[in-house]
């Protein structure tokens, strides 16, 4: 015992210090970023005055400034700009590409007009975890992945390896405009591709200050110049875009997802489409009610409702129903609707001038048919100009599924109740839509929220809470139905931005080396198919002495083939 002494106390302290250099973080080089007003200056010539897109604050229609629409030739520079950087990237290693990561994950809510809370909820948070999901196991699932090599090939080595794509193309919407631009950027520079972002007209202020951090982060680390590419302008920017690149990102509406997919058939590219959604949100009567109240108000409510997977339906059932009215009414009443760069705030603007019109059509509709407000929350001071950008939190109840509340994405902070009488009914209603992106639900008994999240048909679940399946970066995030195809996030999101190419090796060379048996080399012997038969009896045979009696055959028919001297042929005289 004196002598392994010693011997233990080495190794704790090996073990301690190996710990302690774990926690210490990392050398990460300082960035400076100009902060000021980030307007691209007008373009010279005769385009100088049009094609621009215009830059307000939501919140208070404060003019920001404006960007260049770039037209389709533009685009198309950027693109190849993009694409020679890529050739250098591509060799780029590991340790580089996390160091980019660390700078961006050591550095975002203006465009938006949303609160510093929810910024920091859904734009800040988000990015970071993925950027410490990307640290800790993004090197891991692009290394090659070895597989089975199958009965027929166990003398070979069977595996993926993931090589860069080129060029990733982005089309990302305004409601989150710094996680948004980051969350393609991230995953295609990390997995050694190039990045063109189009953002959103409605978020190009923002966008092309986000740029100027990425492009800082990109020389820090010594990436080549013109690897990433933030580009501003309307529908004929996209269109040029998508015939550019060689995969297309787009986060948005069905009807454009549908033109994104037309226009990258030409160029046969791959497509990612998240096309938003109409949530389920699935209360049981056997829950902790104050707090699902919380976290349904939350889903509901988070960005002022301008969340592809909040929450947008919510259904109660019947036993607990009115209280979960009343508990939530509660809390909506005490929400307060402003400028929040300007006052407290719980919830900001609605970003889309046009968008509070098609909310209250909507609220209207339900009306009209039946349904009735149980509460709508309250204005701060707001100025004249902006009234018209923000929308009341408004609680409808009385609702069903003949209502447009219930059945279009509202992207709003509507929150429409329905009771239900079993889990068996809850499962129809969720099912019941056009959209298929999250769903929540809510139990006591977490074996039957489960079972019903189970049975929704959705690419995403939460189970007694909304929208964590996001935070878990390490997961594909996506949909099925109108909500889209394809998967960002995650190890599939991953993969995705790469070509995934199947290779197969030897596993003993030189020692067994490959070669064609002699019944079937050309030309094929009279008993090549016999030989062939037997070969597939040995290795996929019903029965083991199937297998073992085929075997002794093939070994049998191999000798006497090697036996036999090989045929003598004969040159005919010309």
């Amino acid at each position: 015992m004196a002598f392994w002494w010693p011997l233990l106390v080495l190794a704790a302290a090996y073990a301690l210090c190996r710990l302690l250099l774990l926690l210490i973080p990392p050398t990460v080089p300082s960035i400076d970023v100009d902060a000021s007003d980030g307007t691209i200056p007008p373009r010279k010539g005769k385009s100088a005055q049009t094609d621009k897109v215009q830059c307000y604050e939501p919140a208070t229609m404060k003019y920001l400034g404006y960007f260049p629409a770039l037209i389709p030739e533009e685009v198309k520079e950027h693109v190849t700009q993009a694409r020679k950087a890529q050739k250098v990237w591509a060799k780029s290693s590991f340790k580089q590409r996390r160091q980019f990561l660390r700078i961006l994950l050591k550095v975002s809510s203006r465009d938006t007009g949303k609160t510093m809370v929810d910024a920091s909820l859904g734009e800040i948070m988000t990015t970071c975890e993925k950027i410490t999901w990307l640290l800790d196991e993004g090197e891991k699932w692009l290394k090659p992945e070895y597989r089975s090599s199958g009965r027929s090939m166990l003398h070979k080595r069977a595996k993926v390896e993931f090589y860069p794509l080129g060029v990733i193309g982005a089309i990302v919407s305004w409601n989150y405009p710094f996680h948004n631009v980051l969350n393609p950027v991230l995953a295609a520079v990390f997995s050694g591709n190039a990045a063109v972002i189009k953002v959103s007209e409605h978020a190009s202020w923002s966008g092309c200050f986000y740029y100027r951090i990425i492009q800082a982060a990109l020389s820090a680390v010594g990436a080549p110049d013109n690897l990433v590419h933030i580009i501003t302008g309307f529908a004929e920017t996209g269109q040029a875009l998508v015939a550019s690149v060689d995969k297309i990102i787009f986060v948005g509406s069905p009807g454009v997802g549908r033109m994104i997919m037309q226009r990258a058939s030409e160029t046969l590219i791959p497509v990612t489409l998240e096309l938003g959604g109409k949530d389920s949100f699935i209360v049981c009567e056997d829950v902790d009610l104050p707090n699902v109240v919380q976290v349904a108000v939350r889903a509901a409510l988070q960005s002022s409702g301008q969340n592809c997977a909040g929450a947008e339906r919510f259904y109660v059932h019947k036993d607990i129903y009115t209280s979960f009215v009343s508990q939530v009414v509660k809390i909506v009443k005490s929400i307060c609707v402003g400028p929040p760069l300007s006052g407290k705030y719980d919830m900001g603007a609605i970003c889309m001038i046009e968008h509070s019109d098609k909310l209250q059509n909507l609220v209207n509709d339900a009306l009209e048919k039946g349904a009735e407000i149980a509460v709508r929350g309250s204005f701060g001071n707001l100025g004249e100009d902006a009234v018209d950008q923000f929308f009341p939190p408004t609680v409808l109840v009385n609702v069903n599924h003949t209502m447009k509340i219930m059945q279009e994405e509202a992207f709003g902070p509507i929150l429409p109740i329905m009771k239900f009488d079993s889990d068996e009914e809850a499962i129809k209603l969720a099912n019941d839509s056009k959209y298929g992106l999250g769903c929540a639900v809510f139990s006591g008994d977490q074996k039957r929220a489960i079972r019903i999240a189970s049975q929704l048909h959705c690419g995403v679940a939460a189970i007694n809470d909304f929208a964590s399946s996001y935070m878990c970066q390490s997961l594909p995030f996506g949909g099925v139905k109108d909500s889209g195809f394809g998967r960002f996030a995650g190890v599939e999101g991953l993969r995705a931005c790469c070509l995934v190419k199947a290779v197969v090796e030897d596993r003993f060379w030189p020692y067994i080396k490959t070669m064609i048996p002699k019944p079937i080399q050309y030309p094929v012997s009279e008993h090549g198919f016999e030989f062939q038969q037997l070969l597939v009896e040995t290795l996929y045979g019903v029965s083991v002495w199937d297998r073992l009696r085929s075997l002794v055959n093939l070994l049998k028919m191999i000798s006497e083939q090697n036996a036999r001297p090989a045929p003598v042929t004969t040159k005919k005289r010309r």
